[in-house]
């Protein structure tokens, strides 16, 4: 122990490092750990600490907690770990006292002297290591900010990047591809009508070093943050200043400004894996203080890692100190930092126990479900399998909501033209009951999707056959192949007005199909206004303009952007849209029932017809509601369609994807009647109805 401190033994709770008013306490997790140092550093430049402060296994360790309060320092000081211990790999022991280790429970994290090569083989990384930085999280001022509450079936979804929403020049914010410049971007949003905000992740992750490099020789790093270093620090280069609190001030600036304006945060978490990658990739933390307890081994191999995933390793969630860093991780976030919710990526990993069998019900979820701390957040799930996961007892709640990739794939099938998928459409249209009603789900615990981060962008999906991902450097191998996508005759971008023309209809088309969905709708970032990506539908190590939102198109397709802003606003005001519960079959008393499925007759939706492109269905509301009738022709020639019967009202066009602004959505006190027993729907197009 290093003479110049005076230290006492510390507490075990809480782990990471806590500000006291006379000092700080530390605490790190290490099963198997046979000797734990502190090393204290007064600023990130410092090559050497100022203290190196070896623990005592007898003192400074309770019940695998490695503990010690330092006196007379405070928020500001940086700090690291080595561990010693076994050093057999073929027991999935990878203790290396040589390395330095960062704090699983880091609230920021300093990689100004990070090499990632360091880290890799034997050797003494100090020179070159991460550090944690001990900061108090508890000094920031909320100044009584009221923090949304919006219902599920309420909400409207947009899915962005923290950075990339404002990193391009043409942003004009102070600050870009910040935290506090996406504040600057906060009237754009409330325009738009959403209400809730996904952002890709804002862990701290290893954005420094390249993965690979473009075939024109520039270095690509991971842009999109899916492996995390430190499960509680937000990003630092997403913050303007890296001194002091900033990381967690910054942060909490744009929460509270995104809450001033009811929109609610959520952020996606990839709890499952972290940055440490394989057996070949870097030691910094979980590896060096516990490899056994921290990760999943290969069963057949326990000098490898389960990569069930994909992502090199596999967190191993059955362990209760692994679990229990899961949960107070989601606790910080939403109490300390005031997230509204949670996405989780490939959540297989907590459904599941380390010989990956299902669970009944699985440990994380239901401590999740019962963390007072967690009462108010929304969970969101994506790449769930309803088939293998029992969901009604693993995600013990209707808090949870399941992002519907069948939604995408079945819609993307019909707007392009296939035939003979009507019925999957209807299905989806309607809330996808045959997928998750049986499971006790209902419509607003469904998040329908046409276009996320993962994929094409809307734009994108109406412009190319196939994917373009050459600029990532893998040959074109990576990426989804099938993208249900369709070019519209042109393969990329183009100026000839019919096939400009018919894009714009195909984009107007998914818009409207996906706002008169049952379910809670998600846009992907810049399909309002055609973001494109020229083709890459898997972006993750583009940071540069393929990526960011390019703002000059604001003006360029202000149309269309009004067209999206009107669907959230039309979406907003008839409730029969944003139904709590599936369809029961009532009927109202203008002698329509609750939902009704037609093709070109009605009441014949033609459901078993092969070739079918042509789809509409009405929604009865309330007696003292609207109606709403949608007509959908994927044909490529005009069809005609009956119009349904109704007592006592007329039914008048107020949305038609064929025309142009600003008749392509009609002020309703605008909207003119149908006369007619039956109207003509244009090819490729989408029209909505309401009764009154």
């Amino acid at each position: 122990m290093d003479n110049k401190l005076k230290t006492s033994p510390g507490s075990p709770f809480p782990p990471g490092a806590s500000v006291r008013p006379d000092g700080v306490n530390f605490s790190v997790f290490s099963q198997n750990a046979e000797k734990i140092q502190l090393l204290l550093f007064h600023s990130q430049s410092d090559v050497k600490p100022f203290a190196v402060i070896t623990l005592d296994a007898f003192t400074n360790r309770t019940a695998f907690y490695w503990h010690i309060f330092v006196p007379g320092i405070g928020a500001g000081i940086y700090y690291a770990y080595r561990a010693a211990g076994p050093q057999n790999s073929a027991a999935g022991q990878r203790f290396d006292f040589e390395k330095i280790l960062i704090d699983p429970y880091s609230r920021a994290v300093s990689m100004k002297r990070w090499q990632r090569e360091s880290a890799l083989g034997p050797g003494d990384n100090l020179y070159k290591s991460m550090r944690s930085i001990v900061l108090d999280e508890d000094d920031y001022d909320w100044e009584n900010e009221k923090r949304p509450l919006h219902a599920k079936n309420e909400l409207v979804i947009y899915e962005l990047h923290p950075a990339g929403f404002t990193k391009s020049p043409t942003s004009h914010t102070a600050h870009p591809g910040t935290f506090i410049s996406l504040i600057e971007k906060i009237d754009y949003l409330k325009r738009l009508g959403v209400n809730a905000v996904v952002m890709l992740p804002v862990m701290q992750f290893d954005d420094r070093t390249a993965l690979r490099y473009s075939p024109g020789g520039v270095p690509l790093t991971n842009y999109w943050g899916y492996s995390s270093s430190a499960f509680f620090a937000p990003h630092a280069s997403y913050t303007v200043y890296s001194e002091g609190n900033n990381h967690l001030k910054e942060f909490r600036d744009m929460v509270k400004a995104l809450h001033a304006a009811d929109i609610e945060v959520i952020i996606d978490v990839s709890l499952n894996h972290s940055d440490e990658g394989d057996e070949r990739g870097p030691v910094f933390s979980f590896k060096g203080l516990d490899n056994a307890v921290y990760y999943r081994a290969d069963k057949n191999d326990p000098a490898r890692y389960d990569d069930s995933i994909a992502c090199g390793n596999t967190l191993n969630c059955s362990h209760p100190a692994v679990r229990r860093l899961i949960v107070d991780c989601l606790e910080f976030w939403a109490d300390k930092m005031h997230v509204d919710g949670f996405r989780f990526d490939e959540a297989s990993v907590f459904m599941s126990d380390e010989n990956n069998r299902p669970y009944n019900y699985s440990p994380i979820f239901w401590d999740m479900q019962y963390s007072q701390k967690l009462l108010n957040s929304k969970f969101f799930i994506k790449n769930l399998d309803p088939a293998r996961y029992d969901v009604r007892h693993n995600l013990p709640s209707d808090r949870w909501a399941v992002l519907n990739a069948d939604y995408k794939t079945d819609i993307r099938k019909f707007v392009k033209g296939e035939a003979g998928v009507t019925a999957r459409v209807a299905s989806r249209i309607s809330g996808s009951a045959d997928l998750f009603e049986k499971a006790g789900y209902r419509p607003e615990n469904i998040i329908n999707y046409v276009t996320c981060h993962e994929g094409f962008t809307l734009n994108d999906l109406v412009s190319y056959n196939q994917k373009h991902n050459y600029e990532n450097g893998e040959d074109n191998h990576d990426g989804p192949v099938n993208n249900y996508s369709w070019n519209c005759s042109i393969e990329g971008a183009c100026d000839i007005d019919g096939v400009e023309s018919l894009r714009l209809r195909q984009i107007k088309n998914f818009a409207v199909i996906l706002f008169v969905s049952q379910g809670v709708p998600l846009i992907l970032s810049g399909d309002e206004v055609r973001r494109t990506q020229n083709g890459n539908n898997n972006a993750y190590c583009q940071n540069n303009e393929t990526s960011w939102f390019d703002w000059t198109l604001v003006n360029k397709n202000s149309g269309l952007l009004k067209f999206f802003t009107g669907l959230a606003a039309f979406r907003k005001k008839h409730s029969i849209l944003r139904r709590r519960e599936y369809f029961k079959g009532f009927t109202n008393s203008r002698g329509l029932r609750d939902v009704c499925w037609h093709a070109c007759e009605i009441g014949k939706p033609g459901f078993d017809d092969l070739a079918s492109r042509a789809l509409a269905f009405t929604l009865g509301a309330p007696d003292n509601g609207c109606d709403i009738h949608v007509i959908m022709n994927m044909y490529w020639e005009p069809l005609e369609f009956q119009m349904p019967l109704i007592n006592g009202r007329g039914w008048y066009r107020v949305i038609d994807t064929f025309q142009q602004p600003p008749f392509d959505l009609i002020d309703e006190a605008a909207a003119e009647e149908v006369k007619t027993p039956a109207v003509n729907i244009n090819g490729r197009s989408v029209a909505v109805f309401i009764s009154k």
